[in-house]
């Protein structure tokens, strides 16, 4: 693979066309979250050093930006918690100063912004994107069960110190898990913590791809309307799942089972996604899906009425 730590360009209900950019070895993270995504974090730390080598990353960037792809996005996020990559200033600056037409994102889970370091890489970015799933200790432990050394009243000072220090966008997400965190206690917890952020937006988010724990379910539109309002006057927002933009296929046919396998090894994806994503016809696409099926590369799970495509483990 030419570019190990690139994917996509995927098309993101947040960031438009996004190139993700994953300077973490799988699947390391300060936390192991009940409704990731990725699966279980197999080394979990808040210990911060070079996962992947910066100048790795840096050369990779360097050859696919050669070619002026169109982006709306170069995002940080993929395997685990980029944060901890101790060389994330040097390669988002590296960006910034050699290609500023391109605006950069951070998807974080927002438990290292009590690090010197992390707060001045970023404040390098034009959107940085924390997690907030839990303002009590009890829900913590269940949602995100963190790290031995990671404070959920550390963190969220932090993460309140930092919204009043950074200039860009901050989108605030938080996960709604039925019956764990949407308490009246909770939410009263959630406005308050959020009303002391300077934020540009909160993010409701549930499941919507398999996740960690086959006991988190989705919350419902209706429930998270009424959050919604809740929150109010706080500037709220639904993620949902939107008509994405297409992204013209810029290589042969033969990569595109390459590109899957990238994709599908950082996150699920449906084959709506997969179709929007490689420009290819579904019936096109169904086929090398099919092939790929067949050769035990991958497996689908269904997550209300959507079928997803995860790498088989």
């Amino acid at each position: 693979m030419k570019h190990p730590h690139l994917f996509g360009p995927v098309n993101s209900r947040r960031l438009g066309i996004s190139l993700g950019v994953d300077i973490i070895t799988p699947k390391t993270c300060s936390l192991d979250c009940t409704y990731c995504e990725c699966g279980v974090t197999t080394n979990l730390t808040s210990e911060r050093k070079e996962y992947v080598s910066s100048k790795e990353i840096i050369s990779e960037l360097d050859d696919y930006l050669s070619k002026k792809p169109v982006l709306d996005y170069i995002t940080f996020s993929g395997s685990g918690e980029p944060t901890l990559n101790s060389g994330l200033y040097k390669i988002v600056n590296h960006i910034k100063t050699f290609y500023p037409h391109y605006k950069t994102a951070l998807l974080t889970n927002g438990t290292l912004f009590h690090c010197e370091d992390v707060i001045n890489a970023a404040l390098q970015f034009d959107l940085v994107a924390p997690s907030m799933d839990a303002v009590t200790e009890r829900s913590f432990r269940l949602i995100n069960r963190p790290a031995s050394d990671i404070s959920l009243v550390k963190m969220l000072q932090s993460l309140i110190s930092f919204s009043h220090k950074y200039t860009g966008t901050l989108l605030l997400e938080l996960f709604i898990i039925p019956g764990v965190n949407d308490s009246d206690e909770e939410l009263a917890e959630f406005k308050n913590s959020i009303t002391q952020m300077k934020i540009t937006r909160v993010q409701l988010n549930s499941l919507d791809r398999p996740g960690t724990e086959k006991s988190v379910v989705t919350a419902s539109p209706d429930r998270l309307k009424q959050i919604a309002h809740y929150l109010a006057p706080l500037p709220v927002e639904i993620i949902s799942r939107n008509v994405l933009k297409t992204v013209q296929n810029s290589g042969p046919i033969e990569e595109t089972e390459e590109k899957i396998l990238s994709l599908i090894k950082r996150r699920p994806v449906t084959l709506h996604d997969l179709s929007i994503l490689t420009a290819l016809p579904l019936e096109q696409l169904s086929a090398v899906i099919s092939t790929l099926e067949h050769k035990g590369e991958i497996k689908r799970t269904a997550v209300e009425n959507n079928i997803f495509f995860q790498i088989r483990t």
